[in-house]
């Protein structure tokens, strides 16, 4: 019995000390992941044993820590976007793992209108952007990320003022006096393109630091599930979100300093003198000082920019959470321009019911503060005299140099002295705007196939300002200054729900993936009536005025089946139905079907197992999509406006202000695009050289075009209505190639080209008149010198053709070219000569990296695009230095070479080839690794924005938007340095 004991306790100290055992021979390997492109850690990266079970996902800052059996070997490391390696765990000390790129990894999960798809099984027009391609360095609006890094998509910078945006053009635009701006989706939520009150570009007020990555729907078969909003495409715009994991801190700061990259081309105080002494007249010639002060180094400075973020990620009892801050302080180049931004994120990732509810909350706040510098000192610099000085010793207009006569009476017409006009104009705002949404999503547990999504959002904004002059200031001497206040609420909201169904049906090798939904939002805004004040605060005795408000709402409802056949053949059919507010009865509700086919040719038999070519996938796509935005939302029916001063009433002594009818269309409707497109994607040797071409044509019908109306048949003698027609048709050409590959040292390359073959109008009118060459459009500060006509691009100049001195090669002021032979120069002479949007625009992009190095630039060209220097039209000429008006203006140098004395609005001597290279982004970038004793890690970063330009326009800048250059807000060059740590 005691033996048998014995054995009993042996064999049991033997159960219990073996699994001890065994778990004493395991081991923790740890170790970091980063991207091999800029050192950057991988969020998520997954770390499995090869051949056994368990794993775990990197962290904030790519760490992680596995315990791992004695019989594994090897580590298996995959990430979306990366190729997958297979790493010795046998190794001593921490790992250091690079991940390289997959450039186009097929089995990455793209964002598309509701849902997700593998890049594979796409069938549209889709570019995806993340976050590790985004363009680098001190950016302040989300669009900068992706600019030249898209083919199609052309980002265009509007002015140097902090927070201004860009103008995005996808394949071109397709209204005429509609808006051409793409659809914008954050994280799910539509937002309004409108800009809000206070801010100068509604995108300022999201940090972009908070984006994960850009989904771009270029074509209609892609973008038609968001129908009457998509003509001009959709841009689906994902922020990063939590992850399950321990706490994880990352902390980043980029400071920079901005400063102007030229000047105007003006006289200096020497070359004025001389002009003014050899042409003026003796009263001319007394108004001369004797300073020697250049305005425009008056008016810029040196600007500093800091930019700080800290992110907190982790999760609690499944609840993956992710909290982060942001405080953005950019000075303007401009003196007195300031844009301070504090920004809050908060993003909920948690599952229920066995992961079949899962629930994602965002919430994204953001509070702006701008000073707006006045920048009518921009084009005061270039007028005002050079022999003034900046003070006059006096008290008499804040102490500032201004035009005045004898006895001290100020010259209203003379331009005002630029310094005073920045130093002595307070203009402020506060913009607070909320972005956020729930969206459940719930797996059936008795059909798992099925899914049901539904997406609550709210989009609320706030803008107010103030606006002050000191009644001693010149500019509103008159008015005893200004005291002006305003204000505005936009309140988006946004309610949708859908059913996804997802089979694989095995035994016909299919497999159908089907949603049905339906979608309402409204857009409210408002803005209260504010009382007027005058400069020392009394309020005036006048009405306040009336309060405004508008609101339109969208209904619709949307279906989208992708079927697959074999995994190689692939159908997407769309459907959607909307009912707009902007429009009567009869124009309320619109169709907008798509359909796309594609053909992965490289999983044919005869290619499945080619060494060359890894993929190749032919793409067919057809859709209607359809432009509601800039319409207005009452447009369709009558109203009636007060009439201005000149159109009064008089009764006896009085004059009585009038109720006026207004133009209207009762049938206005939305404009409708029709798009066809052919696309192949292409990838050779193991999808090392990646590049895809597309061709596209797009119809758009019922433009919105003003047109002249028959007199007795309306309120007005232009008209705004469904009339006119453009045909647009293109190339883009993307080929993105990892060129070196060894070890520590890669080399990425990327390139896009888009061609536009055509951008031409072809109906503006609903009857031939052989009179209406088009409607005048553009400006060159004065008059019109662009038109929308038939048979050409929109906004074409519309221009003499100077005649030359065949000796001198100057040209002849006031001589042109009589095209139709009849001995008058009129309208019918003008030339339909060139346009300011480019054929063609490229991008050019490149990252290295070596060991803990790493660097790279983004380039971008465009060529064919014109420009009308109304800088130099306006100023360069002697009427404009001779004003006799009791005061001299400076202007353009150019008035010394060519002489002319009166205006030439209508010249092409003005206009000139604007195409151009730029470098917008050079970067260099240190991983210095792990510090504080393997508590955190360092990278720093430094970096140059705007870096050249290369063209022959002798202007500023050769891309200003719209094509005329009169005096704009310079873009700056930027040098910053950063870092960023991980805890």
């Amino acid at each position: 019995m005691t033996k048998k004991r014995l054995l009993l306790g042996i064999a049991w100290l033997f159960l219990m000390v073996s699994p001890l055992a065994v778990w004493a021979q395991d081991r923790v390997v740890s170790g970091k992941i980063t991207d091999s492109k800029d050192g950057s850690p991988v969020v998520g990266a997954s770390v499995a044993p090869k051949g056994a079970a368990g794993g775990t996902t990197t962290g904030n800052d790519g760490s992680f820590s596995l315990r791992i059996g004695p019989s594994v070997k090897t580590l298996v490391i995959t990430s979306i976007g990366f190729v997958r390696q297979e790493i010795d765990a046998n190794g001593s000390g921490p790992l250091s793992i690079s991940l390289v790129s997959s450039q186009t990894s097929l089995n990455e999960v793209v964002v598309v209108g509701y849902g997700t798809q593998r890049k594979k099984d796409l069938t549209g027009a889709v570019t995806s952007i993340t976050s590790k391609d985004f363009v680098k360095g001190p950016i302040t609006t989300p669009e900068q990320l992706i600019a030249g890094k898209v083919a199609g998509v052309q980002i265009s910078s509007n002015s140097g003022q902090p927070g201004a945006g860009s103008r995005i053009r996808i394949r071109g635009g397709t209204s005429l006096n509609a808006s051409n701006d793409p659809l914008i989706v954050i994280d799910g939520v539509p937002v309004e393109n409108a800009g809000i009150a206070g801010s100068p570009n509604p995108l300022s007020l999201i940090n972009p630091n908070e984006i994960e990555s850009f989904n771009i729907l270029k074509d209609a078969s892609a973008a038609a599930i968001y129908g009457s909003r998509a003509a001009n495409g959709v841009i689906l715009i994902t922020t990063r979100r939590g992850r399950a994991d321990k706490l994880r801190v990352s902390f980043n700061t980029l400071n920079s300093v901005a400063v102007k990259t030229g000047t105007v081309d003006v006289m200096n105080a020497d070359e004025f003198r001389n002009l003014v002494n050899a042409r003026g007249t003796t009263n001319e010639k007394a108004l001369l000082g004797t300073a020697n002060t250049n305005w425009q180094e008056e008016i810029y400075r040196a600007a500093f920019m800091t930019d700080n973020n800290i992110a907190v990620t982790g999760g609690i009892k499944q609840l993956p959470y992710r909290l982060s801050i942001g405080y953005l302080n950019q000075d303007g180049i401009l003196k007195t321009s300031n844009l301070q931004r504090t920004s809050l994120g908060l993003n909920l990732n948690p599952k229920f019911f066995d992961n079949h509810l899962s629930v994602t909350t965002n919430i994204k706040y953001s509070l702006s503060k701008n000073r707006f510098a006045n920048q009518g000192a921009i084009g005061s610099a270039v007028y005002f005299d050079p022999t003034k000085s900046v003070n006059s010793g006096k008290t008499e207009f804040g102490g500032y140099t201004e035009w005045t006569s004898a006895s001290g009476v100020l010259n209203g017409l003379a331009p005002k002295n630029p310094v005073g006009l920045l130093n002595q104009r307070d203009d402020r705002s506060d913009v607070s705007r909320l972005i956020g949404n729930v969206q459940l999503d719930y797996k059936f547990h008795f059909l798992p196939e099925l899914r049901a999504n539904l997406n609550a959002g709210l989009d609320r904004a706030h803008g107010e300002g103030t606006i002050f002059v000191p009644a001693t200031a010149a500019s509103d001497f008159v008015r005893k200054g200004v005291n002006n206040t305003y204000e505005q609420d936009k309140t988006n909201k946004l309610l949708e729900f859908y059913f996804n169904y997802v089979k694989e049906i095995k035994s016909i090798r299919s497999r159908i993936d089907v949603i049905a939904g339906y979608s309402w939002q409204d857009w409210l805004t408002k803005s209260p009536a504010l009382p007027d004040l005058q400069a020392d605060g009394v309020t005036v005795q006048k009405p306040a005025g009336i309060p405004f408000e508008t609101q339109n709402t969208l209904v619709s409802f949307y279906g989208r089946l992708n079927y697959a056949l074999m995994d190689k053949y692939l159908l997407t059919v769309t459907m959607r139905r909307d009912g707009s507010s902007r429009f009567s009865e009869n124009n309320r509700w619109g169709n907008f079907p798509s359909a796309a086919f594609a053909w992965k040719i490289s999983d044919e038999n005869f290619l499945k197992n080619n060494k060359v070519i890894s993929n190749l996938k032919l793409r067919l796509g057809w859709g209607i999509t359809g432009q509601q935005d800039g319409i207005g939302d009452y447009n369709y029916l009558p109203a009636y406006f007060f009439s201005d001063s000149a159109a009064r009433y008089q009764l006896g002594s009085g004059y009585v202000t009038l109720a006026r009818p207004q133009g209207f269309d009762a049938n206005l409707k939305w404009e409708e695009t029709e798009t066809r497109n052919i696309g192949i994607d292409v990838g050779l040797l193991s999808n090392r050289l990646n590049f895809s071409v597309d061709y596209y044509e797009k119809d758009t019908r019922d433009l919105l075009a003003v047109v002249p109306a028959a007199a007795g048949t309306n309120f007005t003698n232009q008209l705004l209505t469904n009339v006119g027609s453009i045909k647009n048709r293109g190339l883009e050409f993307v080929i993105n190639s990892t060129v070196i590959d060894k070890g520590d040292f890669t080399l990425d390359l990327g390139f896009n080209l888009t061609y536009i073959i055509q951008n031409e109008i072809t109906r503006l009118q609903l009857a031939k008149d052989p009179n209406f060459l088009g409607a005048e459009t553009g400006g060159s500060g004065f008059n019109n010198v662009q038109i929308h006509s038939v048979g050409y691009r929109p906004s074409t100049f519309f221009l003499y053709q100077q005649i030359y001195d065949e000796k001198s090669g100057l040209p002849i002021e006031g001589l042109y070219v009589d095209r139709n032979r009849d001995g008058i120069i009129n309208d019918f002479d003008k030339n339909w000569v060139k346009n300011p949007d480019p054929t063609v625009f490229m991008g050019f992009t490149a990252a290295a990296s070596y060991k803990k190095w790493n660097a790279g630039f983004v380039l971008r060209a465009n060529t064919g695009n014109y420009m009308y220097n109304a800088v130099r039209a306006n100023s360069g000429i002697l009427q404009n230095v001779f004003t006799g008006q009791g005061y001299l203006n400076n202007g353009h140098s150019n008035v010394l070479t060519t002489g002319f004395g009166q205006r030439q609005t209508w010249t092409d001597y003005y206009l000139e080839n604007a195409s151009f290279l730029r470098m917008d982004n050079l970067y260099l970038n240190y991983h210095v690794g792990e510090i504080m004793k393997g508590k955190a890690d360092l990278r720093v970063n430094a970096n140059i924005q705007n870096v050249f330009v290369i063209t022959k326009y002798s202007g500023l800048d050769p891309e200003i938007n719209g094509g005329i250059d009169n005096t704009i807000f310079p873009r700056p060059r930027i040098f910053a340095i950063g870092f960023n740590l991980d805890f």
